[in-house]
This record gives structure tokens, C-alpha cells and sequence, in this order.
């Protein structure tokens, strides 16, 4: 008899779903690698999966952060377009691996980095989305409570705080301990609903900007630009590049690797790029949106009543969706540093944290916007450094299937001396709140680039140490 079933997702063609990977039930696959006999799906899934991920409103503060750069408004177009695309691009390069291999990011990287080398990579790659998680279940919280003083009248207090952020967690947990194909599901769920209330709540945010201040804006410098490229590329594909092959590896190998590429790049830019703009628009009328401690109140503070609570629902909606891929992402992370536990339960490991560390944050409240850049520059100059080896790699054709991982050395100090290197020239040059390096002077005191410094510095490296990377034979 056969262990597959047919089922139907929401709105999408009949699917032959794995028993190990059915929506709305656990799924059992860890780590391990998917056999060709349990892919399926198409990559056009990959549309629904990155626009859910990236309609959450805080794209917009991202706008405002642009603006305060003193680009102006064509070069914040520019700027978002660009950064938008180009990063996303690398997240949609990333997931042809996970095509190829059919295993998480974090474990393919151990071709290039050997068993124990991995480690080091996969605990920083672990950290970070543990990180973004917290951040991301936190602003969730503060839309939760403008939605209740917003539609119910209700004062925010410490308590209510925490008690949102609870049921955030938990709400993200649910579905992420279900795994890949319930999210594919609700990512498409979340695409239509939470993404047309955004469209509807948009043309009313663009309505407030103040357009004479706006088309009178003298031009940024070209290192407000280049500064402005590098943080909407690390908010953007660079902190999901650690992530991309999740949500490839259950493909079948006859998918097309461009198409890969081009319903990530497509999914992610059309969302992300017009919120960052709609973000440059509305810091004409909305003083210091770049720096609020609460943004999400912040931007719904220029809504009327009416207006407000739907847009309060679509802004928890999409962070919500964003939770819920980093959470399934980051048990993957941890069942790649090495625990003997199931999928389903290193989730609740990671829950726990970010539950943690949430709380911490709203009862600390140290201010948003300082805390905000300082993590995505610091944490973005190890990932982009680690990607960029892990594309090298991909140049290279180490291999990435089951045996070729399981077989794997200990150690490849090819791959760990570039991309510690790398990681080391950028953060060297980066200038942030929380560190500034010595080197972080001129063009790198400005602009932010340090990171990706590091990552081109990784990437020759690697590509001169790693020519013994063979292409496995066909």
C-alpha cells in the first residue's frame, strides 16, 4: 500500500503529500535527508511562502530608516527595489541546494565546513534567528495591544504585554511544530487575507505623506546610498539566507533552479520593496517612525478608527507569519548543533527562549531603533561571510546528497578559515551602537558595508583554498 495520500491545501491543484509531510499533521522528517520518494510540490509554492513572510508592517519602519540616511525619494525607490531583489536573490540561490540535497540549510552546510566545523556556523545561524524571533514576537505583542486599546478602549499595561506575548509564542509554535507543509498552507492563507488587508490599508497611509517636503528633498551622498543598499539587504534576504533550503529540500529534483530563484526573488520584492516605500512616504508625516520604541502604534496613529483595526489585524497577521518560518527554522538550527530529540520538540525548546527573552525585552523596553540596527549589522557580517562560502561551494559542486553528508571529515579548514576571516575584515569595519571595529572609518563609518566586505573577502578566499572541492560524478 502506498504511504501517500492525496490531499488538498487551501486553493492549490490536488498534491501528493508524503505521510511523513501531510498539512494540519506532525511532520517526522528531522534533519535528515528527504527521500526522493516523499518530494513533491512545484516551486511556483515558493510565491506564497516568501510574500507571507515578507508583508509584515515593519518593512515600513525600514523606509523610515532610509529616510533618516537623508536619501531621497527616488534613491529610497531605488534603494529598496535593489536591496529588496538582490538579497533575495542569494536566499533563492541558497534554496537550489536545498533542491539538490534535500536536507536544511544548517545541515548541508557541513559539506563545506565538515561535521564539527559546522558548528560554529550553525550556533551563530541559531542565535540569530533565535534573535530575530524575539524581536519579531515583541513588535507582535505591542500591535496586539493597540488592536485592544484601538477596538476595545483597553490601556495597555505590563501585564497585558506579557499575556499578548504569550499567546503570540504559542499561536507560532502550533503551527511551526506541525512543519513544512502546514506552513506552505498557511503561508498561502496568510498571502490573500493578511496581504489584501494590507493593499486596502496602504492607499490611505500614502494618502498622509507630505509630497511637497517629499519632491523637494535634495539628493542623499552616494555613501548614504551604499549604507542605505547594505540595511535593506540585511533586513531583508541576508537574515533569511540561513533559512532558504528549508523550504526547498522537500522539492523534487526535476524542478528548475532558475525557478527556484525566480519565485523567491519575485515573492519577497513585490511585498518588501513597495512596504519600504510606503515607508519612505510616510515618515514625511510621522516624526522619528524610525526610532519608535512601539512602530507599529507609531503608524497607526495617523489611521482613523475604522482604518486602524484592520490594519492592526494585517500587521499582526504577517508578523505572525514571520514566526512562525523562523521558529520552524531555528528547530531545525538546533537539531543541527546535535541534540537526539524530534523536530517537534526542539521547537519547544526555542518557544521557551524566545518566550524569555520577549518578556525580558518588554519589561527592559531600552528603545527599538539602537538595539534594532546593532543586531542586524553584527549578526548580517557572519551570516552574509557564511553564505558567501556556502555559495562558493555551490560553484565548487561539493555534493549534497545523503551520502556525500554523512561522509563528510571532521574538519574543512578551507571553509572555516575563510569565512572566519571574512567575518572578522567585516566586523572590523562595521560601526554599530553596540561595537565599532578600528577600521570602521570613511566609507565604513557611514554606509554599513563591512559585511559585505567580509563576504567577498570569504568568497575568494574560499574559492582559492577550496579548488580541491572535486563535482561529484555523474
Amino acid at each position: 500500500m502506498s504511504n501517500r495520500s492525496v490531499i488538498s491545501s487551501d486553493h492549490a491543484t490536488l498534491t501528493d503529500h508524503p505521510v511523513a509531510n501531510r498539512p494540519w499533521s506532525v511532520e517526522t522528517y528531522g534533519i535528515e535527508t528527504v527521500a526522493d520518494a516523499d518530494r513533491h510540490g512545484s516551486s511556483r509554492d515558493l510565491l506564497w511562502v516568501w510574500l507571507a513572510a515578507n508583508i509584515g508592517v515593519i518593512g515600513i519602519v525600514y523606509g523610515a530608516i532610509l529616510t533618516s540616511l537623508g536619501l531621497d525619494l527616488w534613491q529610497g525607490v531605488a534603494v529598496a527595489t535593489i536591496g529588496t531583489g538582490m538579497s533575495f536573490a542569494l536566499v533563492g540561490v541558497l534554496g537550489v541546494a536545498g533542491k539538490w540535497g534535500g536536507a536544511p540549510m544548517l545541515r548541508l552546510s557541513r559539506a563545506p565546513f565538515g561535521r564539527l566545523g559546522n558548528l560554529a556556523p550553525t550556533l551563530m545561524s541559531w542565535i540569530s534567528l533565535l534573535g530575530w524571533e524575539t524581536v519579531t514576537a515583541v513588535v507582535t505583542a505591542y500591535a496586539g495591544l493597540g488592536l485592544l486599546g484601538t477596538g476595545f478602549g483597553l490601556k495597555p499595561t505590563r501585564a497585558a504585554s506579557l499575556a499578548l506575548l504569550l499567546a503570540v509564542v504559542l499561536s507560532a509554535l502550533l503551527f511551526s511544530r506541525l512543519g513544512h507543509a502546514t506552513i506552505l498552507v498557511v503561508q498561502r492563507i496568510v498571502s490573500w487575507s493578511f496581504g489584501l488587508l494590507t493593499l486596502a490599508v496602504l492607499p490611505f497611509l500614502i494618502s498622509t505623506a507630505h509630497w511637497s517636503s517629499l519632491l523637494s528633498q535634495r539628493p542623499g551622498s552616494w555613501l548614504a546610498v551604499l549604507g542605505g543598499l547594505a540595511i535593506v539587504a540585511a533586513a531583508g534576504g541576508i537574515s533569511w539566507a540561513n533559512v532558504s533550503a528549508d523550504y526547498t529540500r522537500y522539492l523534487p529534483r526535476s524542478e528548475r533552479g532558475r525557478a527556484i530563484v525566480g519565485w523567491t526573488t519575485v515573492g519577497s520584492t513585490i511585498p518588501l520593496a513597495t512596504l519600504i516605500i510606503v515607508g519612505i512616504l510616510l515618515s514625511s508625516a510621522v516624526n522619528g517612525l524610525g526610532g519608535a520604541a512601539d512602530p507599529i502604534s507609531a503608524i497607526g496613529s495617523v489611521l482613523p478608527k475604522w482604518l486602524a483595526v484592520p490594519y492592526l489585524v494585517a500587521a499582526i497577521g504577517g508578523l505572525l507569519s514571520q514566526l512562525v518560518m523562523g521558529l520552524y527554522s531555528s528547530g531545525l538550527n538546533l537539531l543541527a548543533l546535535g541534540p537526539r530529540i524530534r523536530r517537534s520538540r526542539s521547537v519547544l525548546i526555542d518557544a521557551t527562549v524566545i518566550m524569555a527573552g520577549g518578556a525580558f525585552f518588554l519589561v527592559a523596553n531600552q528603545g527599538f531603533l539602537g538595539t534594532f540596527i546593532s543586531f542586524i549589522s553584527l549578526l548580517a557580517c557572519g551570516i552574509a561571510t557564511w553564505a558567501a562560502v556556502f555559495v562558493v561551494d555551490m560553484w565548487l559542486r561539493r555534493g549534497y546528497d545523503a551520502v556525500t553528508l554523512a561522509a563528510t571529515g571532521r574538519w574543512h579548514g578551507a571553509a572555516l578559515f575563510a569565512w572566519l576571516a571574512g567575518s572578522a575584515v567585516g566586523l572590523l569595519c562595521t560601526a554599530s551602537p553596540l561595537f565599532t571595529g578600528p577600521f570602521a572609518v570613511g566609507i565604513f563609518a557611514e554606509s554599513s558595508l563591512g559585511y559585505l566586505l567580509g563576504a567577498l573577502v570569504s568568497a575568494v578566499l574560499y574559492a582559492v583554498l577550496g579548488r580541491g572541492v572535486r563535482r561529484p560524478p555523474r
